[in-house]
């Protein structure tokens, strides 16, 4: 998901290289999310279940860009990530 501007200071300077990290392990694909637990889309390939393009995203589990520990973030496609996020937007939060 992009950072939003107003959301930029939060993160760490050396976000860049953590998600990368978090990239790099799940191996470029999704690592499943709570709604969608099998999911494995591979980065740039078309989404086994919506054939969008995936671009692979790093999510804070806890909706905090401080919180940068390894068990905090996954390695999400843009269908788990949005589930994911979706009571919290409804909410009217959004990070």
């Amino acid at each position: 998901m992009p950072i939003k501007p107003e959301n930029r200071a939060r993160y760490p300077k050396d976000w860049p290289a953590i998600s990368r990290r978090v990239r790099e392990e799940a191996g470029n694909r999704c690592e499943g999310s709570p709604a969608y637990p099998d999911c494995r889309a591979e980065n740039h390939q078309p989404h086994p279940a919506t054939g969008s393009k995936v671009i692979l995203t790093v999510a804070h589990l806890d909706h905090q860009p401080e919180n940068c520990a390894r068990e905090n973030l996954r390695a999400w496609c843009q269908r788990c990530h949005n589930t994911y996020d979706a009571p919290m937007r409804a909410r009217g939060r959004v990070t």
